[in-house]
């Protein structure tokens, strides 16, 4: 059976209610969870702005090398410098959810919806977020700004990526200006 999971920073939700997601204004109101094999996506706090993006197949001898560089994780997560102290001192909680009323969204991000009520069948809290990253060989990078990333991976042969609540990134002018004094 597949395992199915939401992530949040409440510790005691009882009932998962369908509602519209933020960004997601088009679709009718959904419970939202994700696979066991993506749950790593959300080891963050929730508004914290981030890129994931996979190695792939098809991607190019000049993209494998900006992209990953001397690195062999398959797995890159990239979020801006000012959520680090944000991310070590946040725990999240991952609920369980009864995968029998869901129906696959997104393969490749491996997301779930179900337009019924969702009562979790546990809450465990999760902590220790970046350790648990490297635990599971990925590699986390720290940048001041995600902009660039961005339009980098739009523009590259990286088909296995997603962007997660890129709202919440700095903007350009955001980007503290460094003195040469």
């Amino acid at each position: 059976m597949k395992l199915l999971y939401h992530f949040s920073e409440e510790s005691n939700i009882k009932l998962f209610k369908p509602r519209v997601k933020h960004n997601r204004q088009d679709m009718p109101p959904v419970v939202w969870a994700i696979d066991q094999e993506h749950e790593h996506t959300f080891y963050f706090p929730r508004n914290c702005p981030r890129i994931v993006y996979r190695r792939n197949e098809g991607i190019s001898a000049e993209d494998n090398l900006k992209f990953f560089g001397i690195t062999n994780a398959d797995t890159v997560i990239t979020v801006e410098n000012h959520w680090y102290e944000t991310i070590m001192n946040t725990t999240t909680y991952r609920y369980s959810m009864p995968a029998e009323s869901f129906k696959l969204f997104d393969k490749t991000a491996g997301y779930y919806i179900s337009e019924h009520e969702i009562t979790p069948t546990e809450i465990k809290p999760i902590n220790n977020l970046l350790k648990r990253q490297v635990d599971l060989g990925i590699d986390v990078r720290f940048t001041t700004n995600l902009s660039p990333l961005r339009e980098a991976l739009r523009h590259s042969t990286v088909s296995d990526f997603g962007i997660h609540r890129f709202e919440n990134a700095r903007t350009v002018c955001e980007i503290p200006e460094i003195s040469n004094s």
